[in-house]
């Protein structure tokens, strides 16, 4: 059986919000209109713009209010519109083109002064059940908006990232805290899309250590656990992709 995709983020997230457990660590997530951006940044103050489908963090538009009006950052390029019409002019290039939605800002954690996020990637193990197999921190690019490898993150070890904000034995239940939360997020989509066999999750954690769904891939890639040093949790991801063909002809999401 064909393994599932699902491109769009809207579809997905309004899957889990379908949860009420899930619902508290998923962010606030609207379709994309001037006057819904208008609503959101005088609650929110910062906001993520980004596109309904797409991959390594491509168009991707951080927008902050400030006191000298608002602030906006596409991959490297920060720019400032002293007006809100100004900014809405400026983010038509982008929002026109296709269909972009607007996800309450996440103040990231951070390791050396650069922002993180981590990617949990959940697979469907050998007994068909929901599992998360390994988690991974991406750190961004000093200069960045978005921590993907291919936009210029590094990928990370968990516990390195984490070192700074918790003890060895509390980054261990906030590990098993993860992999909990991986494994709902699996069973909660799948009771929409029941061919998924594997997931990339993204989540951010504030700076309360509160973690955030920012979206979840169903075209992860299971190549970046090879850094990590214990060689058994990359091996247990291949086994279990090899079971149900996911290994085939992928590309990172």
């Amino acid at each position: 059986m064909r393994i599932q995709r699902v491109r769009s983020k809207w579809a997905k997230t309004k899957v889990l919000n379908r949860s009420s457990d899930l619902r508290p660590y998923v962010p606030l997530t609207k379709r994309f209109n001037r006057e819904m951006l208008r609503s959101m940044l005088d609650e929110h103050s910062m906001v993520y713009v980004k596109p309904d489908s797409g991959t390594y963090g491509k168009g991707v538009i951080r927008v902050e209010k400030t006191n000298e009006g608002y602030s906006y950052q596409i991959q490297k390029d920060g720019r400032l519109a002293a007006t809100f019409d100004g900014l809405c002019e400026e983010l038509q290039r982008y929002t026109g083109k296709k269909g972009y939605l607007i996800q309450k800002g996440v103040y990231l954690l951070k390791h050396q002064k650069r922002r993180f996020d981590i990617r949990v990637m959940i697979q469907k193990n050998l007994q068909n059940e929901w599992e998360t197999t390994a988690i991974i921190g991406r750190l961004s690019h000093p200069s960045n908006v978005v921590t993907n490898y291919h936009s210029g993150g590094t990928m990370v070890t968990f516990e390195k990232l984490m070192s700074e904000h918790l003890s060895s034995s509390e980054i261990s239940a906030y590990r098993n805290r993860l992999n909990k939360l991986g494994a709902s997020i699996g069973r909660q989509l799948s009771t929409a899309y029941p061919n998924l066999k594997e997931l990339g999750a993204d989540i951010a954690i504030d700076t309360k250590l509160h973690p955030w769904v920012l979206e979840v891939n169903t075209k992860p890639h299971p190549y970046i656990f090879k850094i990590l040093s214990d060689k058994s949790i990359y091996r247990k991801v291949r086994k279990y992709s090899l079971a149900y063909g996911g290994m085939k002809n992928k590309r990172s999401n």
